[in-house]
């Protein structure tokens, strides 16, 4: 049996330079090896987890699969990005939609209890900056 651990997490894309873009200059996100680092794949600097972008054609192309190239219908992941407290979520969320990214819901106390905002990126992926709520009273 496998462990219950995840090495690396990969967004697909048939725009690997405009993700990669939007994740290094919007999100801060800094490329291992920038040299290297090609039309086809990058791969970030990401503690805890590996993190990449990679072409949608080069997964069809090792796997023959032809699921790689069907269009993409609804959201299937999300990235999840925390934050110090509720004025670095309402930062963030700002800088983002001013570099690009599209915003999908403001700022707000979520049910769960975190100040959470929601932002696309530009292949519309669904993402979220968070902080922890302090309790309300």
């Amino acid at each position: 049996m496998l462990p219950p651990q995840i090495a690396l997490i990969t967004i697909l894309t048939d725009d690997v330079q405009r993700l990669v873009a939007f994740y290094r200059d919007a999100l801060g996100f800094v490329p291992k090896d920038p040299a290297n680092s090609d039309a086809s794949y990058c791969e970030f600097t990401s503690p805890g987890v590996r993190f990449a972008i990679c072409a949608r054609s080069v997964m069809y192309g090792a796997t023959d699969e032809a699921v790689y190239q069907q269009p993409r219908g609804g959201e299937s992941f999300e990235l999840a990005f925390p934050c110090t407290d509720a004025a670095a979520v309402d930062a963030t969320y700002a800088t983002l939609v001013a570099q690009g990214a599209r915003g999908v819901k403001a700022p707000a106390r979520m049910p769960w209890g975190q100040y959470t905002a929601f932002f696309a990126d530009p292949d519309g992926n669904i993402h979220e900056v968070f902080a922890e709520a302090p309790a309300e009273g």
